[in-house]
């Protein structure tokens, strides 16, 4: 079967979807459209096998006939490399924040802004420079990861969180003041990890969620919890489950559900009582492939960033599905201004991953698909003109933009927190 472009209507041939850029321009088109995007997703992933084993595309799509409609334009630049639109925040301070005496920076992908003093809250994984796994983490170097810093100077306002976590993965701020951060690794011991941390704005700890060491798929677990937010009754969501982003088949997602893996969004009442939760390993809209990071906007939907799946899924309160954003690349982080802009980071799209699309901070308004500035990330030789940036993002009153730096900026930026400023 054919597959129509939504841009031209040429008919395109299985034997051309064998190119990589053909593959792309199928995608771009579908996500501008919306309505089929899932659909084609899915099948470019099924027929295309493990791409880590084979770049090309090297069955059909099936017996389907696939059809995107009609693309709708993006004002004033390309979606894909970040062309032709403004940077709003073009001064860049790398090694942004103090830092204490006698420590190293180490990766992270949080930081938040606190809603009660508009300063910055984040964590670094207490040296270590890449995401989990043995080495130093903050169980085997147990300083404080957890950084409260004035927006303006950089200053350490707090500092705390020595020996309770081992790989801190997401940070937020609840409009009480207190820090809730997301534990994503178990140390070897299985005393540590796998859990959600909730501290008074001095550092006490008040509440823990899911089981210390201990992963697993049920009310009482977590596995790999990514981010977490609390809602605006209170109640608390937490995305648990980081594998997805690497299974890019049907037969993948379908031997990770056997194995027990979690790709689910958890719901707890405000006092850590476990609600219900939704979602689980897969394309269809409901299901992720690692969802990576949550946001709620004004009108009380949340977001969440289903990274493997390259867009943002939005529901109510209740875990029903609403829409989906397809114009951000491969999000890894994101944030929501007051002013219902979104600011989504993408620190992962490369020739593996999401090909053609190119890392940074996307803009675009809360109501519309579509991006009206980029902040382009840093260049990177094995990811050329792709590049990379932080996985965390968060913007003050003034507009300044924070990236929180993974592990695959943090030696391009040289510290583990960026500030872009306008001037």
């Amino acid at each position: 079967m054919a597959i129509v472009s939504c841009s031209t209507g040429q008919l395109l041939n299985a034997k051309n979807l064998k190119s990589p850029g053909m593959i792309q321009q199928i995608r771009t088109c579908a996500r501008a459209s919306h309505s089929c995007y899932s659909q084609i997703e899915s099948s470019i992933q099924n027929a295309r096998g493990n791409v880590m084993r084979n770049k090309y595309l090297t069955a059909g799509l099936g017996a389907a006939l696939l059809f995107a409609g009609n693309v709708s334009a993006q004002t004033g630049g390309n979606i894909v490399t970040g062309e032709g639109f403004p940077n709003p925040a073009p001064v860049v301070e790398n090694e942004w924040g103090d830092l204490p005496a006698g420590r190293q920076w180490g990766s992270t992908a949080g930081i938040d802004i606190d809603p009660t003093d508009g300063h910055v809250v984040a964590y670094e994984r207490c040296g270590a420079g890449a995401l989990g796994g043995q080495g130093i983490n903050c169980d085997s170097n147990p300083v404080d990861p957890i950084f409260k810093f004035d927006r303006h100077t950089g200053e350490v306002l707090a500092n705390f969180g020595a020996g309770i976590m081992v790989t801190p993965h997401g940070i937020h701020v609840d409009d009480e003041g207190n820090i809730w951060v997301a534990d994503f690794a178990g140390n070897a011991e299985g005393t540590k990890g796998h859990q959600v941390h909730k501290f008074n704005p001095d550092g006490e700890l008040l509440m823990s969620l899911g089981t210390a060491g201990q992963p697993g798929n049920d009310s009482a677990h977590l596995n790999q919890p990514n981010d977490v937010i609390v809602g605006p009754d209170g109640s608390i969501y937490v995305a648990d489950g980081h594998s997805g982003q690497g299974m890019l088949n049907a037969q993948a997602l379908e031997e990770g559900r056997a194995a027990g893996l979690t790709a689910r969004i958890v719901k707890y009442a405000p006092d850590g009582t476990y609600i219900k939760e939704w979602g689980q390993l897969g394309t269809a809209h409901g299901d992720f492939r690692t969802p990576h990071a949550l946001e709620f906007d004004s009108q009380g939907r949340l977001w969440v960033a289903d990274r493997g799946n390259h867009r943002l899924e939005i529901f109510d309160q209740d875990g029903n599905y609403l829409e989906s954003r397809y114009s951000y690349g491969r999000i890894s982080g994101f944030f929501i201004t007051d002013d219902d802009m979104v600011y989504a980071i993408d620190s992962e799209s490369g020739p593996l991953r999401h090909e053609a699309w190119h890392c940074g901070v996307r803009i675009g308004p809360l109501d519309e698909d579509r991006i009206v500035g980029f902040i382009p990330g840093y260049q990177t030789e094995s990811r050329g003109e792709q590049g990379t940036a932080g996985e965390g993002v968060a913007v003050d009153a003034d507009g300044n933009v924070f990236a929180a730096e993974g592990p695959a900026s943090l030696p391009l930026a040289g510290g583990a927190f960026t500030k872009y400023s306008a001037r």
